[in-house]
């Protein structure tokens, strides 16, 4: 966080707030008018920090705006039980060391604690004010960047001059007049009509949920085994939980398709795909395939995991984890709330 002159000003500001209205201006500057408001500074120092410290690692373990509610009460009881150990601990330190009473004993709950909550609140309410803001304008961008993508993405569907439900009205068709003897072509047919029944339905959607995509890749590799028959192997590790997460539309299945595009598929190198999702609070779905480029003078532009990047991008903090390592090329997409 870029707070380094909000804290230079802010705890010099709030340790005076904490320490005239209760002592009163000096007349004077002394050694003791000093003393007093260094002991307030140290205080609020102390404060302030270890409640920054508190709302730094709180945002690390609740970061999802799912989880605000869990995170404002855990960070509340963290914040007024490390204001109390501290204000016990700061009472002795300065007893032993200097021989200082910030108060009697008999009131360091009656006073002192209940003086220093007043720290507590207003730096707690000023990274929560900022960090909202701060979300709140990063969502408007979001939600924005969104909106043009979605219009750009109808405007490419425009420009392709065929509608969608023209075609899956005509797959309907022609499942209809195929001959009831050639199974294998019914269901074809029917795996296609999924695949585009799906691609209408999402088209609209920001987000799926991971068991929608996965059956909409169990519809497309269906196809794909179709033409490649054994020479395209396929496992799925899906840990319990995970498929009421969410995921950008299509992407798993563009992360297949990436691999199919740019591979070779022969029953001399068949290609391994292997899909997990792993369940968690940070939890992902990754595509992972054996690394055997085509002999093409094409090279790749990634563009499609790119654009997966950057729809990613726009909908989570977490980044897209790509790697390739002993011949094996790994996508890793976070999953949303």
């Amino acid at each position: 966080m870029n707070d380094k002159w909000i804290r230079l000003a802010g705890i010099p500001l709030v340790a005076a707030l904490m320490h005239f209205p209760f002592n009163g201006l000096p007349t004077y500057l002394n050694a003791e008018a000093l003393a007093n408001y260094g002991v307030a500074l140290a205080i609020t120092t102390v404060l302030w920090e270890g409640n920054r410290g508190l709302f730094i690692l709180s945002r690390r373990w609740f970061p999802h705006f799912a989880h605000t509610a869990r995170r404002l009460v855990v960070q509340t009881l963290l914040s007024v039980g490390f204001t109390l150990v501290a204000t016990l601990a700061l009472h002795w330190f300065f007893l032993a060391a200097f021989a200082f009473s910030i108060c009697p004993t008999h009131q360091l709950l009656s006073h002192s604690f209940l003086l220093n909550l007043f720290p507590t609140l207003f730096v707690t309410s000023l990274y929560e004010s900022a960090y909202f803001f701060g979300e709140w304008k990063t969502n408007i961008q979001r939600v924005e960047a969104l909106a043009r993508a979605g219009l750009q993405g109808e405007l490419a569907a425009l420009k392709s001059q065929l509608d969608p439900h023209f075609l899956f009205n005509s797959l309907n068709t022609l499942a209809a007049i195929i001959d009831d003897s050639n199974a294998e072509a019914q269901q074809f047919v029917e795996q296609l009509a999924d695949v585009y029944r799906y691609v209408l339905l999402s088209r609209d959607q920001t987000t799926v949920t991971l068991s929608e995509e996965l059956a909409f890749v169990e519809a497309y590799v269906a196809l794909n085994k179709t033409r490649f028959r054994n020479d395209l192997l396929v496992e799925s590790h899906i840990e319990a939980g995970a498929a009421q997460r969410t995921v950008a539309p299509l992407s798993v299945q563009m992360l297949i398709e990436n691999a199919l595009k740019h591979n070779r598929v022969s029953p001399e190198s068949p290609l391994r795909l292997v899909l997990r999702a792993e369940a968690g609070t940070a939890g992902y779905v990754s595509v992972a395939n054996n690394l055997q480029p085509k002999s093409s003078f094409e090279p790749s532009t990634k563009v499609g995991l790119r654009n997966i990047i950057d729809r990613y991008r726009l909908l989570t903090t977490q980044p897209v984890q790509v790697s390739s390592e002993a011949g094996i090329f790994t996508v890793r997409l976070p999953l949303l709330q």
